[in-house]
C-alpha cells in the first residue's frame, strides 16, 4: 500500500531582506518572500498563473555572494541568503531596464510603470525621440538589422492588427515577455498559435509565417490577452474606446458570475461601463479556470447587450 502525502506543512527558510528577518515556506521566491513582507517589487513578465519567464528583468535584486543580480520571481530562498532589494547597484540596474524599455515599446497603458519610472528616476527619453514607426517587422529577416542613425531610439513602434472584431494587437507596445506565447503553448492553451519570431531586437510575436490572425490555428480563447501586462493584446471594445478617448477604468464596475455556455462552471468577471459590458476576464485563484477561458467565455456576451 502507498502513502500519499497530501498538503503536509513545509518547513520555514530564514532569511534576510533589507536587513529583515523573514520566513517563508521552503520552494518560496524571494518574491515571494518580498510580497509577504510588504515590499513592493516591480515585475513585468511575471505572471501568477504561469512559471517564470525571466525575460524582463525589472525585478532583479542582489544576494550577498552571488556574482550577478537575480531574478527575484524565479529565485528560490535559501537558508541565511542575505537579499537587498534597493541597493545601489539594484537601482541602477532596473533604472536602466526602464529605460531601454521605454524608449522601445510604448508604455502607455502598462500598470504602475510610470511610479515606477519616477522612483527611480528613470528617463527614457534621453536615447533621443522613437525612431519612425515601421510596417515590415514581420518581413524582416533573422540577423538582418538597419544601421541606427545615432539621432534617434530604436523601437519596435508599428501599426496596430485590427484583423478581427474580438482582439487587437497593437506590438508596439510588446516588450517580449513571452507570457502569451506560454499562455497559447505548453503552459495552459496548447494551440501554439503564437511563438517568437526573429532575432536580436528583431524578435517579435508572431502567427505561423506571419499568417493574418484569422486565418492561423488561434481559438480566440483570449488566455493570452489576460496575461498581457502592457496592453499590446486588448479587447477590440477596449481599443476602441481608448481610441476615441472614452476608456475609463474608474468609473467600471466589476461582477463575477457563472458562464453559463455549458457545464463546465467558469467563473467569469464582467467588466461593465455606462451599463455596457466592455471586457471579460477570469479570476486567476479560481480552481477551475485559473484565469482562462474559451473563446465563449472570454467573448460571447455581445448578445446581452445586442440592441
Amino acid at each position: 500500500m502507498t502513502i500519499v502525502e497530501i498538503g503536509l506543512p513545509k518547513r520555514l527558510v530564514e532569511l534576510t531582506l533589507d536587513g529583515e528577518s523573514v520566513r517563508v515556506p521552503e520552494g518560496a521566491t524571494i518574491l515571494d518572500a518580498c510580497t509577504a513582507k510588504g515590499k513592493s517589487i516591480p515585475t513585468l513578465c511575471y505572471g501568477d498563473t504561469l512559471k517564470p519567464a525571466n525575460a524582463c528583468r525589472v525585478c532583479m535584486v542582489e544576494v550577498e555572494g552571488a556574482r550577478t543580480l537575480v531574478p527575484s520571481c524565479s529565485r528560490k530562498v535559501e537558508p541565511g541568503m542575505v537579499v537587498h532589494t534597493e541597493s545601489e547597484r539594484t537601482k541602477h540596474s532596473r533604472k536602466l531596464v526602464l529605460e531601454l524599455l521605454g524608449s522601445a515599446s510604448d508604455l502607455s497603458t502598462t500598470p504602475h510603470v510610470d511610479e515606477w519610472m519616477s522612483a527611480c528616476g528613470a528617463d527614457p527619453s534621453r536615447f533621443g525621440p522613437p525612431a519612425p514607426p515601421s510596417d515590415d517587422r514581420d518581413d524582416r529577416r533573422a540577423g538582418e538589422h538597419e544601421e541606427p542613425d545615432g539621432q534617434t531610439a530604436a523601437t519596435v513602434r508599428q501599426p496596430a492588427k485590427v484583423d478581427n472584431p474580438l482582439y487587437v494587437r497593437d506590438l508596439g507596445k510588446c516588450i517580449m515577455c513571452y507570457k502569451c506565447v506560454d499562455a497559447c503553448g505548453d503552459q495552459w492553451q496548447n494551440t501554439f498559435a503564437i511563438s517568437v519570431a526573429g532575432r536580436g531586437f528583431d524578435s517579435r510575436i508572431s502567427t505561423e509565417f506571419s499568417t493574418p490572425l484569422p486565418e492561423s490555428a488561434c481559438v480566440y480563447c483570449g488566455n493570452c490577452i489576460e496575461v498581457c501586462p502592457t496592453g499590446a493584446l486588448s479587447f477590440r471594445r477596449e481599443y476602441d474606446k481608448r481610441e476615441d478617448g472614452t476608456w475609463d477604468e474608474e468609473a467600471q464596475t466589476q461582477t463575477t458570475t457563472i458562464c453559463t455556455f455549458c457545464g463546465v462552471g467558469c467563473n467569469l468577471t464582467l467588466h461593465v461601463q455606462d451599463n455596457e459590458i466592455v471586457k471579460v476576464t477570469s479570476p486567476h485563484e479560481s480552481t477551475v479556470t485559473h484565469g482562462n477561458l474559451c473563446i465563449k467565455g472570454r467573448f460571447g456576451w455581445q448578445h446581452v447587450q445586442n440592441r
